[in-house]
């Protein structure tokens, strides 16, 4: 894959960023480092060797599910800035205007 100034202008547009000239041949230049990086896997001989699919051969691993050190409504509400009705109130996320 060629890293040229077209494709550094498609990746700012599809992140939504607003490079520099600086910043461009800097992100050129860095993402030719990580291409050349992951180009130097195919250069290992993987022959016989099996993909790995689980970090770790143990299986469920989880625990049981207990219920502990519960807390009443009014000890859990105490801290809140403010609430209604045993749930804490938050400001609108978005404004309909």
């Amino acid at each position: 894959m060629e890293i040229n100034d077209e494709l550094i202008l498609k990746l700012e547009k599809l992140s939504h960023l607003r490079l520099d000239t600086d910043e461009r041949q800097q992100m050129k230049i860095d993402l030719e480092a990580m291409l050349n990086m992951v180009g130097k896997l195919n250069e290992l001989d993987t022959d016989g060797v099996e993909p790995l699919r689980f970090i770790s051969d143990a299986v469920n691993v989880l625990g049981e599910d207990e219920v502990s050190n519960q807390l009443s409504n009014e000890v859990a509400l105490s801290n809140a800035p403010s609430q209604q009705e045993g749930f804490i109130l938050v400001p609108p996320m978005m404004n309909n205007k």
